[in-house]
């Protein structure tokens, strides 16, 4: 029990040196995260469009 103790002690003391992001920081990080994953989607999505139509031309051909 007493290692249970002992490593929850050293959790909070390296959680007191962890360098938090403020408010705005990580509203920034996640806007960016989430336009980065739309444009990836979008980015896809283009090219399975892409080659499903060609596959399709192919097999129909």
């Amino acid at each position: 029990m007493s290692k249970i103790t002992e490593y929850f002690k050293d959790t909070k003391a390296e959680l007191k040196h962890v360098n938090w992001p403020t408010r705005s920081q990580t509203f920034y990080y996640t806007l960016i995260v989430i336009l980065l994953s739309v444009i990836v989607a979008y980015f896809l999505g283009f090219f399975d469009f892409l080659f499903s139509t060609g596959l399709q031309k192919v097999i129909t051909f």
